[in-house]
């Protein structure tokens, strides 16, 4: 055992400690009690680095939690009301007003638009439903998806074979921040529903920008 662990008081031995700094508190103890400066320095500097590491880490996550948005974006609407809708003289986004799913908040009913909160790859879908009851009777409908006021996708439908119809398109959009994506009904046309909520419009991020 060194001499920084352990000196019996009856040896008479000088202590020799080196770099070891001891405060002896002999009395009627048979020890000494040593405090080493270079473990106190090796204990500070663990625990500055302990305590960097714990800072970075939580930076870290701040920023993946930033970059993702710890956003969990999707949303699913539906436009619920019975009747047609349209036709009007000029293209009109269809009212998706009865949402199910919301994340993010990015689809705004007021507008009947998704708003991208952040960069990155989206998916995007809709239903475009039309039932015109009597048989015979014309469906006539052009519905469009819509970035930024351009065409991405569309479906339509214009006979009279059909007394109701449905046709759905999902596409993959890459999104900057404020994009608007938004479903159209075509000037002249209308859609016709039941009721049922089949006129769907969803979207959902598949993953962040780079």
């Amino acid at each position: 055992m060194s001499a920084a662990s352990y000196v019996p008081l009856d040896l008479g031995v000088p202590l020799t400690c080196g770099n070891w700094d001891c405060n002896c508190a002999f009395n009627d103890k048979r020890s000494c009690c040593c405090v080493a400066k270079d473990l106190d320095r090796l204990v500070d500097r663990t625990y500055a680095s302990l305590q960097e590491l714990s800072e970075g880490i939580h930076e870290l996550t701040v920023d993946i939690e930033e970059f993702t948005g710890e956003r969990k974006v999707a949303f699913t609407a539906q436009w619920s009301k019975s009747g047609c809708f349209g036709p009007f003289t000029s293209n009109v986004p269809i009212p998706y007003s009865d949402i199910s799913l919301n994340q993010g908040h990015g689809y705004n009913k007021a507008l009947g638009a998704f708003t991208a909160p952040s960069d990155g790859l989206y998916s995007f879908s809709f239903t475009a439903y039309s039932d015109v009851g009597a048989e015979g009777a014309r469906m006539y409908h052009q519905v469009r998806l819509m970035k930024n006021g351009e065409v991405v996708a569309a479906v339509w439908e214009d006979n009279r074979e059909d007394s109701r119809d449905s046709a759905t398109q999902t596409v993959l959009l890459q999104l900057q921040h404020g994009c608007q994506v938004y479903v159209e009904l075509l000037s002249g046309r209308q859609l016709c529903s039941d009721n049922q909520k089949l006129n769907t419009f969803s979207g959902y991020l598949v993953y962040p920008g780079l």
